[in-house]
């Protein structure tokens, strides 16, 4: 059964800007803390940044800034805002949710979605 699905990746130019999605069933979504989560080529998945229930987001220093994480609990769908996006950013984005935001410090998570390409050209 999948519960989270990811889209909005793709190719883009240094300095412009791209939106995730990630679209959660209801359950999931309504009960759990949410996470975006990347993976670079050749590198650990890292944590990019939280968001409670209560639409309270936090963030690594290296997006700070330039992301924007959101919710919209009438879609159940969370939201990644990338703008001034770097060659660094490039990564497999992976949402995520679970019952504490703590957690994702860990790279805890009790659902994962599939991921989706993000790839910013130099």
């Amino acid at each position: 059964q999948v519960h989270l699905v990811e889209s909005g990746g793709g190719l883009v130019q240094t300095g412009g800007s791209l939106r995730l999605s990630c679209s959660a069933s209801a359950i999931v979504f309504s009960t759990n803390a949410m996470a975006w989560f990347r993976q670079a080529p050749g590198k650990q998945r890292e944590l990019v940044g939280t968001i409670t229930t209560g639409g309270t987001a936090r963030y690594v220093d290296s997006v700070k800034g330039r992301f924007t994480i959101s919710r919209d609990n009438a879609k159940n769908t969370m939201y990644l805002q990338m703008n001034t996006l770097e060659p660094e950013d490039t990564a497999v984005y992976y949402c995520a949710a679970g019952p504490a935001v703590s957690a994702f410090d860990y790279g805890l998570a009790n659902y994962w979605g599939q991921g989706t390409q993000v790839t910013v050209s130099r």
